[in-house]
């Protein structure tokens, strides 16, 4: 229960009293909207009347700065951000998306995506680079004849087929995420916040695997089928190194692509596909179904939220059981999927585990196309606790799909609002941030208590 003293209006930069404003207040209903998860159908629900005035009243503020605070309550905000820096009002799509104006936008990141996949695809298809020694048996009385103790037995394994061929991972890794983000518009119907959620995504699964394939080419390593491939005929080298242990692929008697297939074992690039796609799709459940929040979900959203990394991991790990990959490659493989995921993800939403804010698709307003800022989008997010609201996330539990937002325990922008009905304070007559409607409000309610 929130305890209110009497009110007060002090200014951060003159303190006097305030006389409130009567002759312009009314009472305005405000009404809350229930939906369930995949269902836009509105139930009003009719909360407290709150009073409305001016220049910071009485839960309405409205500075010079054109933000607009609403309160109510003394624990929820309903905000309107309309400012200068602030989100447009109905967020980073400005007044109605365009598809051309968001094409002028990232043009140039479809064209560098496009160029990347290229340089990717040549060093794909491009020979081993370095010339790797390895030891095939120990030397002794049968070396001429071919005969002896393998020195790596890790690396005689015989040949066999992936379980999951690489294309295949490569189509999990994309089309499971996309066709989730598809699902997911049965509520957010924005056509905006789906391709630049694509766009991420894809973003990271190309610059993984452009990461691993240079990796693959400058680097390498013996599958642990090399020698089955191989099919080493020692007779047709002398061993270098220490006691003649030492051989090149001058000795492999199998077929070229497969043995050069098989000099490219680090780093793993199913593990890197699976783990830059369903990395991406599990921060994605995580801001979308709010999971780790404010209050408690469902145990199915934890189960959905966690199911790609299951995926990622089981792709992975057949590797290892089709004798494809040593362990350590796919580890290595996984890390950087991982790595470009968060950076991908970061790029396109305002945060990662922020849960205020990590399901809101960052804005973008210029380009090199595009020069000039296109009107009604927002020049960047400004991270304020209203801002919250600017998109809403999919999950309705816990009151996220109404207008309220709090902070995360002991976070400053969290709660260091005593936001009401009793005081606007966000709307300072000395209003210039855009946002708030004003900079000088928040010591026109010490009192509160909750």
């Amino acid at each position: 229960m929130s305890v209110v003293e009497p009110h007060t209006h002090t200014h951060t930069t003159a303190t006097h009293s305030a006389p409130v404003t009567t002759a312009a207040t009314t009472t305005a209903p405000i009404t809350n909207e229930k939906k369930s998860f995949f269902s836009r159908k509105k139930v009003p629900h009719q909360t407290q009347g709150v009073p409305v005035g001016v220049n910071g009243a009485n839960g309405h503020g409205a500075g010079l700065g054109h933000g607009v605070g609403n309160g109510h309550d003394g624990m929820h905000t309903y905000p309107q951000a309309h400012g200068q820096e602030g989100y447009a009002t109905n967020g980073p799509y400005g007044r109605g998306f365009k598809f051309g104006s968001w094409f002028k936008l990232n043009i140039l990141d479809l064209l560098t995506m496009a160029a990347m996949g290229a340089i990717g695809l040549g060093v794909y298809e491009a020979d081993p680079a370095p010339r790797r020694h390895f030891p095939v048996i120990v030397p002794g009385s049968n070396v001429g004849t071919g005969l002896g103790e393998a020195v790596y037995p890790e690396f005689a394994y015989p040949y066999r087929k992936n379980i999951i061929p690489i294309y295949a991972a490569a189509l999990i890794a994309f089309f499971v995420p996309f066709v989730f983000f598809v699902l997911f518009q049965i509520r957010h119907r924005s056509p905006g916040m789906l391709l630049d959620s694509t766009m991420g995504l894809l973003e990271g699964l190309i610059t993984a695997a452009v990461f691993q394939v240079f990796h693959k080419w400058l680097i390498g390593g013996l599958r642990p089928h090399f020698l089955d491939v191989c099919q080493p005929d020692l007779s047709r080298q002398q061993g270098a190194g220490f006691l003649g242990y030492m051989y090149t692929r001058e000795v492999c008697t199998g077929d070229e692509g497969r043995i050069n297939d098989s000099l490219e074992s680090w780093m793993s690039g199913h593990s890197t596909a699976a783990f830059a796609g369903l990395v991406y799709l599990f921060l994605y459940f995580n801001a979308q179904l709010k999971v780790m929040s404010d209050h408690r979900p469902a145990y199915w959203k934890m189960i959905l939220t966690i199911a790609p990394i299951l995926g990622a991991s089981l792709i992975a790990a057949s590797l290892t059981v089709d004798e494809y990959h040593n362990w350590y490659d796919c580890v290595g493989g996984a890390l950087t999927g991982t790595f470009c995921a968060f950076i991908a993800y970061r790029k396109t939403f305002a945060a990662v585990w922020d849960f205020r804010f990590n399901h809101i698709v960052t804005p973008r307003t210029t380009s090199l196309f595009s020069r000039h800022a296109i009107a009604g989008l927002a020049r960047k997010f400004t991270y304020q606790h209203h801002d919250a609201m600017a998109q809403r996330p999919a999950a309705s539990e816990g009151g996220w799909r109404e207008e309220s937002i709090g902070g995360a325990p002991g976070d400053a922008i969290g709660h260091a609002y005593p936001a009401g009905g009793n005081a606007g304070q966000f709307g300072s007559t000395a209003g210039q941030a855009g946002q708030y409607g004003g900079n000088t409000g928040y010591a026109a309610h010490p009192a509160i208590q909750v």
